[in-house]
């Protein structure tokens, strides 16, 4: 009896094995990466036959989720403080690679009330007048981009007076869907994702300063235990085919980082 039930659990145990070699590495990507790494993914497959799995959202979620064991392969997020936070705490191969610099855009959806401009002088004349009913930003809390939001705000005076009007999206896309879909008059947006086609032809946007707000210095890292297809697809992520594909959608790298 005994042989006969441990050959029935093998005999269920062996469809399965292979299902499970066939499994793709999960990616943790910052929410402004949606158009750009997407593409990029989609280059890897076509060049190497190996795939990724992406997963978009905030980087402050994906460094939680991490922590508690979530099984992600690689992450790229848009702070690197939450990639040295990682790594401190053990859950990662070395410190990672600065991958890119991301930038902050204003954008209003075709008929909005709002202008954008890259001084927001119209948005500061809307708070003041009432024509900006609200105003989508990613959740500072946790967001990079809302972060910088926040700051880009701050630095003109504008946050007290945006404060009551604004709309959170749990992530820099969602903010910018709000703003895109008209649920918000303006958002502050990735540069990356306002440069997106499907998000360009709703609508007009500015690029903010980027004196306004800190860096955003954007981090990848392969975590622990990482399979061969995760690191083959670091690797990728480092060769001049993706740097151009990156910089058609804003991102840029300091100086000395090749």
């Amino acid at each position: 009896m005994r042989r006969a039930l441990i050959a029935a659990l093998l005999a269920l145990a062996l469809p399965f094995a292979p299902a499970r070699a066939a499994e793709v590495p999960a990616i943790a990507a910052a929410a402004d990466l949606n158009f750009a790494l997407t593409e990029v993914a989609a280059q890897f497959t076509r060049d190497t036959g190996k795939s990724v799995k992406l997963t978009f959202g905030s980087s402050g979620n994906f460094t939680t989720q991490i922590q508690q064991g979530a099984p992600f392969e690689m992450f790229l997020s848009a702070d690197e403080s939450y990639v040295q936070m990682l790594a401190k705490a053990g859950r990662t191969d070395g410190v990672g690679d600065l991958y890119a610099i991301g930038r902050l855009a204003v954008f209003a959806p075709t008929g909005s009330p709002v202008k954008a401009d890259a001084g927001l002088k119209d948005v500061r004349q809307a708070l003041a007048d009432g024509r900006l009913k609200a105003l989508a930003i990613a959740n500072p809390e946790h967001a990079p981009y809302g972060r910088a939001a926040q700051e880009a705000l701050t630095h003109q005076k504008l946050w007290d007076a945006a404060k009551p009007r604004l709309v959170l999206g749990d992530n820099a896309a969602q903010a910018t869907q709000f703003a895109v879909t008209g649920s918000a008059q303006v958002g502050l947006i990735p540069y990356a994702l306002a440069l997106a086609p499907a998000v360009s032809s709703k609508g007009a946007y500015a690029l903010v300063p980027s004196a306004w707000h800190k860096p955003l210095r954007q981090r990848m890292v392969l975590i622990k235990g990482a399979d061969d297809t995760a690191r083959a697809f670091y690797a990728y992520l480092k060769t001049a085919k993706v740097k151009a594909i990156l910089s058609r959608y804003g991102f840029t790298l300091p100086a000395g980082v090749k």
